[in-house]
């Protein structure tokens, strides 16, 4: 997913960071710094340190290459894979918050980038699965503000993709 993100943000037309995404409120560029956030926010948690949303005047795809190779540095890394992160992040391990971040985070948010800049919208299909499993359990805990919006019913013949969209607020 963080590949594919990748490809996201660094292939993005310039003139397009500012056109509105999927998320209500939120550009192309608002979704991007959210999930380089997340990212962000993930390493600060192993050791408790402060983190910062990118600010305008950041390079986003530098920024994204950052936070993505720090967490994949500490998902290799046993020890940090392991530790327990405290309440805020549900009092779950870094490799399991990850797991968890990147499904809701990395991989959504991609989705709504890609619709947001006119990029390819397709998801794989495996993360989806995956994604699916992790979510739909979670329904009550993910239906608050600036998460993720109400259900929209999908069609009766819609696709893996389209069901997990809908179900997380997206109108495909």
């Amino acid at each position: 997913m963080a590949d594919r993100f990748s490809e996201l943000i660094r292939n993005c037309p310039p003139d397009r960071w500012e056109d509105p995404s999927p998320c209500p409120g939120w550009t192309a560029w608002d979704v991007a710094a959210h999930v380089v956030s997340n990212h962000r926010r993930a390493i600060a948690g192993l050791d408790r340190s402060g983190y910062s949303a990118p600010a305008r005047s950041e390079d986003l795809p530098q920024a994204w290459d950052a936070a993505s190779e720090e967490v994949k540095a500490a998902l290799r890394d046993p020890v940090k894979a392991h530790v327990l992160l405290e309440e805020e992040f549900g009092s779950i391990t870094f490799e399991e918050f990850v797991r968890r971040m990147a499904c809701a985070d990395t991989l959504i948010h991609g989705w709504d980038l890609a619709r947001a800049t006119g990029q390819n919208e397709v998801l794989d299909p495996g993360a989806v699965a995956v994604a699916t499993e992790i979510l739909q359990p979670e329904v009550g805990d993910i239906r608050m503000p600036k998460a993720f919006g109400a259900k929209v019913s999908p069609a009766a013949d819609a696709d893996a993709q389209t069901r997990l969209l809908n179900f997380l607020g997206r109108q495909v």
